[in-house]
């Protein structure tokens, strides 16, 4: 995966992930009847475009709990209860892959994480599917809700979608003009996993609640040349970021939220994607 530095460019991506999160926001106009006619799709109104492929941005900071297995017994920055450092303790890796369980650490709650590559595309006009590269895995979000689309609890769980909006003047309600769209996601229904390869648990009653924005090019040509990936720079389209804020709860084995926010570069093929079945450590 990419290794880089962000300087400029991360305090801009950081000041908007906040804006997206504290920002008054209104549901974007999917659910509107147009005059004689079904709502319009989610697709359709789409006010950002995630389509495409990406590739995860990690940086030097994260490197020891992202790019290789966290030594055993650590869990610095995830607020563990005393239930989970139990479950923890007793992480077994080869046990794990003897189970058929070596996806313990690709579930939703912590996919976003794994360093790769992300496939995003619309599998039909309500649904936006996210594939990864590493452990195959494969997200579907869902603009309209069925009890049908349904199943088992599963390492991705069900996910639902929905447009966000935020407009400049017009008060909270609407009016006012466009400023910019946001992806809200809630996931549930997912199977006990890791949050990290050494067996940081989640429970079967963890929550996912994630916002996804779009940062369109860094301002300052300098971010440009440092989020280029250096071994393939004609690759990337020179800077246009993916930014994943997900907030994990889970009354069994956290005490509080676990907020993380990973970013993605967007890329202009497919030339990194490399399918790579789930593994229990790297």
């Amino acid at each position: 995966m990419m290794r880089t530095r962000i300087s400029n460019c991360t305090a801009q991506v950081a000041l908007a992930v906040l804006v997206s999160l504290g920002a008054q926001t209104v549901a974007h106009a999917q659910g509107r009847r147009g005059p004689g006619g079904p709502p319009p799709s989610a697709e359709a109104t789409a006010p950002v475009d995630f389509t495409g492929y990406w590739e995860s941005v990690v940086q030097d900071e994260d490197w020891v709990y992202r790019m290789v297995t966290p030594r055993p017994g650590d869990y610095a920055g995830v607020p563990l209860t005393a239930a989970g450092m139990q479950i923890m303790a007793a992480w077994d890796p080869a046990r794990d892959t003897a189970a058929g369980e070596q996806c313990k650490s690709y579930g939703a709650p912590a996919i976003m994480r794994v360093p790769e590559h992300l496939h995003v595309t619309w599998q039909d006009e309500q649904t936006l599917k996210i594939e990864t590269d590493a452990g195959q895995q494969t997200r579907l979000l869902h603009f309209a809700r069925s009890d049908a689309d349904q199943g088992p609890r599963s390492w991705q769980g069900y996910s639902v979608a929905q447009w966000q909006l935020q407009r400049v003047g017009g008060g909270f309600f609407g009016g006012g003009k466009p400023a910019w769209g946001a992806l809200k996601v809630t996931t549930t229904d997912l199977k006990a996993g890791y949050l990290r390869k050494n067996g940081v648990p989640y429970s079967e009653n963890a929550r996912v609640l994630e916002y996804f924005d779009l940062i369109q090019g860094p301002a300052d040509p300098q971010d440009s040349q440092e989020l280029q990936d250096p071994q393939h720079p004609q690759e990337s389209d020179g800077g246009s970021l993916m930014v994943v804020t997900s907030v994990v709860t889970d009354p069994v084995y956290l005490s509080t939220p676990f907020v993380t926010d990973d970013n993605f570069l967007k890329l202009t093929s497919d030339a990194g994607w490399t399918p790579s079945a789930c593994s229990a450590m790297w």
